[in-house]
């Protein structure tokens, strides 16, 4: 069995609509709750307690693949260029990656396959700028711009799960 994990986006949970789908679609994934989004928290605190929880659960094992949602692509992507060697895949859904906590200057090019899957109609994350980081960061990258919107809902139940993590 792979080491997969999805992890949400800032106003969501593991127990989600793509929780729930990853938890049938894909045998033995976790889908955490992590710290709940409070708007009286900054951003930037919320994310340093969000990684720490992250950092406990994945540091157990190597090799994960890991599915990050929105603010949980930035916690995936910035996991994977803090520890490459612990990770194998990324799966991106509509990444938030275009923040300053996730500056190229600052890491290496990533080498780990990612594949991105981001909606041409999202009005939350700006498609431009977070494919235009996403270049920047990772060297072996696959950009899918979809027919959908920020939820990604219509793509994700379509896509073939076990072919992505394989």
């Amino acid at each position: 069995m792979k080491n997969v994990i999805f992890i949400h986006g800032l106003e969501s949970s593991g127990q989600g609509f793509k929780g729930q789908l990853f938890k049938k679609t894909i045998p033995g994934c976790l889908t955490p709750d992590f710290e709940p989004f409070n708007p009286s928290i900054s951003y930037r605190d919320l994310l340093t307690k969000r990684m720490l929880q992250l950092e406990s659960i994945l540091n157990k094992k190597n090799k994960w693949i890991i599915i990050g949602s929105s603010f949980g692509g930035l916690m995936a992507a910035l996991y994977c260029c803090n520890f490459p060697e612990k990770v194998s895949r990324l799966i991106l859904l509509a990444p938030l990656l275009a923040v300053p906590e996730l500056d190229p200057k600052d890491f290496e090019k990533i080498k780990v396959p990612v594949i991105i899957f981001h909606g041409r109609n999202d009005s939350i994350v700006s498609l431009k700028a977070q494919k235009a980081r996403a270049e920047k960061i990772f060297k072996n990258l696959t950009y899918n711009i979809v027919e959908d919107d920020h939820m990604l809902h219509s793509t994700v139940v379509k896509l073939k799960w076990r072919k992505l993590i394989k």
